[in-house]
């Protein structure tokens, strides 16, 4: 007798894709901060803009995903650091307005879905919101037959974060004078690894994935301190398009930033990857971030307070590493590692 259709016998199950909702309620409610109610498993996430507590406030979104990067955790088997780099990716452009994240929601779709894999990637990502201090609300998990390869998948997050409204960071009172300081990358987050791919074997990226899958930085505690108590005048999140399209983001007209190179320890995995690419300087710095995941724009004395900030409260690297001058809008890596 011919077996019925049935959505299952296509490839999609719905009750055990239930079953793993239920299964991490717990775990994210973990994640609850003042505003978040517990609606995991509805139609939508639900948030309270009024328990904050910002006078004359404005919601500030932004979404993003891991890229590539998900290709070496797939092959490494290594999946519970992509959901920390899917929250980064997205809570930290949020932040680049002086905005607090509030919730996240995420976005996870496979061909077939992987309990273990999909629990891997959840736990990262509440690990993630934990860390940027927001409630993971909800998500969507996708079971696309056909869609993607054996053993792929893809991630997508969104978050929404509120500051209020005269105290968004825009750069408009970025000035000559300006000094630019680096914080510290935990190594090359989410950008630049559809060319690591092509420098490094699959063999050696499973060998070393302790190093190519470390996850994203999130630096939304230490700098959300560090507007409290400095004048941060532009914040720019070094992801795709490095230092050359994302510092100019933040400048206003005739202003031109001069990034000085040796000015700060470049970290071993982007020496290696300059070692075997035959790539000139301007692409590895359009690229990569180079050691450098955060940029903030402030007064000497207020770069000075912030950098201490970071170092005692926060133990992070940070070093003066550019400076502002008139000119076209833009930025120029220049020579020396001493900044006037």
């Amino acid at each position: 007798m011919k077996k019925k259709d049935t959505y299952k016998r296509a490839g999609v199950d719905i009750d055990r894709a239930n079953r793993l909702v239920k299964k991490v309620r717990k775990l994210v409610n973990t994640t609850r901060v003042r505003g978040s109610l517990d609606t995991i498993g509805g139609f939508g996430g639900f948030f309270d803009p009024l328990k904050p507590g910002i006078k004359d406030p404005l919601l500030v979104a932004s979404t993003d995903g891991v890229g590539t990067k998900l290709k070496v955790a797939i092959n490494a088997g290594r999946h519970n650091t992509v959901g920390i780099d899917l929250v980064a990716m997205c809570v930290n452009d949020c932040l680049c307005s002086g905005a607090r994240p509030l919730f996240f929601l995420d976005y996870f779709a496979a061909g077939k879905l992987d309990e273990k894999v999909w629990c891997d990637v959840i736990r990262g990502i509440v690990k993630g919101c934990r860390e940027a201090g927001c409630a993971l609300l909800g998500g969507e998990t996708a079971e696309m037959p056909g869609m993607y390869g054996k053993g792929e998948y893809d991630l997508a997050g969104f978050t929404v974060g509120m500051v209020e409204r005269k105290k968004v960071i825009d750069g408009k009172r970025i000035k000559p004078g300006d000094l630019v300081l680096g914080i510290e990358s935990s190594g090359l987050h989410s950008n630049g690894y559809s060319l690591v791919r092509k420098l490094f074997t699959g063999d050696e990226l499973r060998k070393k994935a302790a190093l190519f899958l470390r996850p994203t930085r999130i630096y939304v505690k230490p700098v959300m301190e560090v507007i409290r108590e400095a004048a941060v005048k532009g914040i720019s999140n070094i992801t795709g398009g490095g230092f050359y399209d994302n510092i100019p983001r933040i400048l206003p007209e005739n202003r031109r930033v001069l990034i000085r190179k040796g000015s700060w320890k470049t970290p071993a995995v982007f020496r290696m990857i300059m070692d075997r690419a035959d790539i000139d300087e301007k692409e590895l710095f359009r690229t990569f971030n180079m050691g450098i995941g955060m940029a903030l724009v402030l007064s000497r004395k207020d770069a000075e307070k912030a950098g201490h900030i970071l170092r005692e409260k926060h133990s992070l690297k940070s070093w003066i590493i550019g400076e502002v001058v008139s000119g076209k809008r833009g930025m120029e890596l220049i020579e020396g590692n001493h900044i006037l």
